[in-house]
C-alpha cells in the first residue's frame, strides 16, 4: 500500500549556477537551483570507467527555501 504524505528526495551533486531565490506577490521566498549529479562505474566488457552526469532543476518554496539559501552561498 502507498504511503499518503510527503516524498523525500536527497541530491547530493554541484551547483550549476549561483541560486535564484525571489519573492511572489504574496511574499512567500523561492529559490530555483540547477544541480548536477553524477554516477561512475567500471564497464564490465572494456575496463573503462565509465561516469553519467544528470541535471536537476530544484525549487524551493517558504521557509525551507530561506534556510537552504543560507546554506548554499
Amino acid at each position: 500500500m502507498a504511503s499518503k504524505g510527503v516524498n523525500k528526495v536527497l541530491l547530493i551533486g554541484h551547483l550549476g549556477q549561483d541560486p535564484e531565490m525571489r519573492y511572489l506577490p504574496n511574499g512567500d521566498a523561492v529559490t530555483n537551483i540547477t544541480l548536477a549529479t553524477s554516477d561512475s562505474w567500471k564497464d564490465k566488457q572494456s575496463g573503462e570507467t565509465k561516469e553519467r552526469v544528470e541535471w536537476h532543476r530544484v525549487v524551493i518554496f517558504g521557509k525551507t527555501c530561506r534556510n537552504r539559501w543560507r546554506i548554499s552561498a
